[in-house]
């Protein structure tokens, strides 16, 4: 297999970015149409595009965070070129709490949109791995009999496969776990969120970042953060359910 993955050219990255961002909006439409949304349309668009904005920011922000030794290189293009998932979720939890304070919104937003960003996410996560060191999510040297050779002769931890098979397991188990239990509303997402941050922080440790003095890289900084944010849901989890 050669890394990047193309079709007549055009890199499988970018097919299967676009198809998250579409297909995860599909299926939103989709469990939106069946339930009973206690959010309007227009509260809806208001918090979609403070969602947009926070998680633009937070996502190329938190890129350029990445690799300390290269802030020298700031500018536009650089900024651009930057991303991360993590700071793409916390940005747009900011972007969407403030927003909803703006509008007068007091009922969690999140649960509908926790199925379809785990399957967004997956379904980018196929791209991340086609486009090989190009886009630098893969993982550090292994001697284990899956490691991929990316295209430089090493052999290395996929850990875009391993993200891949984590929201899988955590949609269904939250799948599941709705099949058994009440969640109060948010809750979903909650779990989401804690789930994704401390998978996150620790698999940060088998990829080759740029980790300061202390042992952590800024992704994980940023993971702590997020984790402190929802403080309550590790320390109490059973106060996600709802008593009946």
């Amino acid at each position: 297999m050669t890394f990047p993955i193309t079709i007549f050219d055009i890199h499988l990255h970018l097919i299967f970015e676009i198809l998250a961002y579409s297909i995860g909006y599909r299926f939103y439409v989709f469990l939106r149409n069946k339930s009973h949304d206690l959010i309007s349309d227009e509260g809806r668009l208001w918090i979609f595009i403070g969602a947009a904005a926070g998680a633009f920011l937070g996502s190329h922000i938190l890129g350029i965070l990445e690799n300390p030794s290269k802030w020298n290189q700031l500018n536009l293009i650089y900024f651009m070129g930057n991303k991360t998932i993590v700071g793409g979720l916390l940005g747009g939890l900011i972007g969407v709490e403030l927003t909803k304070k703006f509008i007068g919104v007091t009922t969690s937003s999140g649960d509908l949109m926790t199925f379809p960003i785990i399957l967004a996410l997956s379904i980018g996560r196929i791209g991340c791995f086609a486009e090989g060191l190009e886009d630098g999510t893969f993982g550090i040297t292994t001697t284990l009999p899956w490691g991929i050779n990316f295209g430089d002769g090493l052999y290395r931890h996929p850990t875009q496969l391993y993200e891949i098979i984590f929201l899988i397991i955590l949609g269904f188990l939250l799948f599941l776990l709705e099949k058994n239990v009440v969640l109060l509303n948010g809750s979903r997402f909650k779990v989401l969120m804690v789930s994704y941050l401390i998978f996150r922080f620790l698999i940060e440790f088998i990829k080759p970042n740029e980790f300061y003095s202390f042992g952590v890289c800024s992704i994980q900084i940023a993971c702590i953060f997020g984790l402190l944010y929802y403080w309550k849901v590790l320390a109490m989890p059973q106060k996600l359910i709802q008593n009946v």
